[in-house]
């Protein structure tokens, strides 16, 4: 009988499953080095927004709310809380708490379903200049689209955002013709309340 000059075949399948596991291992280290998106920071009320408050089984407790001047909510029973700067979760934490003298453990949920203390403008070479609500994390790109995107003149390679009055930084420049050409240098940035994009 005559026998093949090649590796014996358990050398060949050894040296495949080390091949794949050695290909495998590598894939994983490239996948966990990929940079993760920052996490977006929870929401904040502030004075003008409104707040539905949920008791559970409590419906004369459960009532939607404004968040006055002076950042304060009123409800029944229990009266007011500081509702500005706080968290959905602390804002319920704290009114549960309340709570707890008259609704045996209750269940609370606050929702935000109108924000008004959070906002912010883009003007210029846009469709539709204006004031828009910043109730979840938005990008110079996701506002501009917002607004309707650019006119046919618009100098899309100047876009200036102008910082907010809480904001440490001043104006920001933003090149949209090359971020579109992946140039690292031009972030797509996230905007802040009271942030003004303007499009010249």
């Amino acid at each position: 009988m005559n026998r093949s000059n090649g590796a014996p075949p358990h050398l060949f399948y050894f040296f495949t499953v080390l091949f794949f596991l050695l290909f495998a291992g590598i894939a994983g280290a490239q996948e966990l080095a990929k940079p993760t998106a920052p996490s977006p920071e929870p929401y904040q009320f502030g004075a003008g927004d409104v707040l539905e408050v949920l008791v559970f089984d409590e419906p004369e407790i459960s009532k939607t709310v404004f968040v006055r001047s002076d950042g304060r909510i009123s409800l029944p029973l229990v009266g007011e809380f500081l509702a500005a700067g706080k968290t959905p979760e602390a804002l319920s934490t704290e009114i549960a708490g309340k709570l707890t003298v008259v609704v045996e453990e209750p269940n609370v949920t606050v929702i935000l379903t109108e924000s008004a203390s959070k906002v912010y403008y883009v003007l210029g070479q846009v469709a539709q200049p204006g004031q828009y609500p910043l109730n979840r994390p938005v990008t110079v790109l996701q506002a501009i689209s917002q607004a309707g995107g650019f006119l046919e003149w618009a100098q899309k390679a100047r876009i200036m955002i102008v910082s907010g009055p809480q904001s440490s930084r001043e104006i920001t420049y933003f090149n949209y013709d090359d971020f579109l050409r992946g140039h690292h240098v031009e972030k797509n940035i996230v905007i802040q309340p009271e942030d003004t994009i303007v499009v010249p």
